[in-house]
């Protein structure tokens, strides 16, 4: 979902309350063809349609949910129809895979065409990385019809990852919030707190584990609860590059708390389930009573899917959540560029970012501003029904910005040394 504290969650809930009424769902199938070209520059997206037809857009993106490979499946079949693109997933376990061939590529001489990859869905630390080192073709952003219903100043998640400002180099595809997933049948009242969460655990034994860093979902755990534990002085500390000789102090109150929770974890804390599904699915199965969410309508969806009660509910954190925005870019040595934005500005129209809101269809936050839409987009997003399971702003609370990329692998190697022997 990359900040300061409440502004990410204000602009993404005045933009959902603008757009949404309880109606009937609306499906990615249904979604539009690409736009034309904005008014000023007709000719010019006309010529990136035309260099598009007939090629194959490479689109390496986590491959982890099936309704996020579904709702991809479904823009590929659009883009068949509009536009004679192929869209090809491949799907990845982590964008860092990604990152690793576009370096390679590059070290190979290969920095201008013949990449492996045409679209990337990235953000953090990977953006960083691919950015700082010039391997990302742009700025490409305002070159996209659909990037006019996008209101970059209303929100600086759209303008900024990682620390550092986007340029144009991404685009916003869609908005999340790190939130509980739980059943209100079987917890009533779940803890939204370090606190309360650790005496939940000790009374629940082996009822709450978390996914292993470097997994997406485990790491932001640990993030989150390190944010929680800190005061302000500790928090700023967060926004800056780690500092080695400091991160211990820093950190303690997170590996105290880990520490004392362990032994009444799922399997006594030790093992962890793999990755962010596998968490997922042990929630579905019972055998934990709380999960994750990046996505509000998370608990919508499995509800829609069958795989859980329609007890199941998202409540945000104590104080807030982690919250970022998350992008598509296209690498430096991508062979379908114009294709790549073609398929890019796709993901922006109205239908699409629509359908990708549907709790059915995946339950994503939109990154589109409400005033930039016609009337049929507005009312494409009326249409939806999100459900009882989509947390009022109350619920979910504030937004709190990403810490510094360089926290990320500093929390996974300290957490693999602490709890893998690694």
């Amino acid at each position: 979902m990359a900040r300061t504290g409440g502004w990410l969650l204000s602009a993404a809930a005045a933009l959902l309350m603008g757009l949404m009424v309880h109606q009937p769902v609306a499906r990615a199938a249904e979604a539009d063809a690409p736009a034309g070209a904005p008014a000023d520059d007709t000719a010019a997206w006309d010529a990136v349609l035309a260099e598009a037809r007939g090629q194959t857009v490479r689109f390496n993106a986590w491959g982890g949910d099936p309704k996020i490979n579904t709702f991809i499946a479904d823009i590929g079949r659009q883009l068949a129809a509009c536009c004679a693109i192929t869209l090809e997933q491949v799907k990845l376990a982590d964008t860092a895979e990604a990152v690793g061939r576009i370096r390679a590529e590059a070290a190979a001489g290969r920095l201008q065409d013949g990449g492996s990859i045409d679209l990337l869905w990235v953000n953090g630390e990977n953006f960083v990385a691919l950015r700082q080192a010039d391997l990302l073709y742009g700025p490409f952003l305002d070159r996209l019809p659909n990037a006019r219903t996008i209101d970059l100043d209303a929100n600086p998640a759209l303008t900024s990852d990682g620390h550092i400002p986007v340029d144009g180099y991404e685009v916003p595809w869609g908005l999340s919030q790190f939130a509980l997933v739980y059943d209100r049948a079987v917890t009533p009242q779940p803890p939204r707190g370090p606190k309360g969460l650790a005496g939940w655990i000790g009374a629940h034994p082996g009822r709450f584990t978390y996914p292993a860093p470097p997994d997406f979902i485990g790491t932001t755990f640990l993030k989150q609860m390190l944010v929680m534990l800190l005061d302000d002085a500790g928090r700023a500390a967060l926004a800056a590059p780690v500092d080695p000789a400091r991160a211990p102090a820093i950190t303690a109150p997170l590996w105290d708390w880990l520490d004392r929770v362990r032994p009444s974890l799922w399997r006594q804390g030790q093992a962890y389930p793999p990755s962010g599904p596998a968490h997922e699915q042990l929630l579905i199965d019972r055998a934990v009573d709380l999960g994750f969410a990046f996505h509000p309508g998370q608990a919508a969806s499995a509800i829609a899917a069958g795989l859980m009660a329609d007890t199941a509910r998202v409540a945000g954190w104590s104080g807030g959540g982690i919250a970022n925005a998350h992008f598509v870019a296209i690498p430096r040595n991508a062979p379908a560029k114009a294709a790549a934005m073609v398929a890019a500005n796709h993901l922006i129209s109205p239908a699409a970012q629509a359908a990708k809101l549907d709790p059915a269809v995946w339950g994503d936050m939109t990154v589109l501003a409400a005033d930039r839409l016609s009337d049929d987009g507005r009312a494409r997003f009326a249409a939806i029904d999100l459900g009882p399971a989509w947390p009022s702003d109350d619920e979910l609370g504030p937004a709190l910005p990403e810490p510094h990329p360089d926290w990320t692998g500093w929390l996974e190697a300290e957490w693999a040394r602490r709890y893998l022997g690694g």
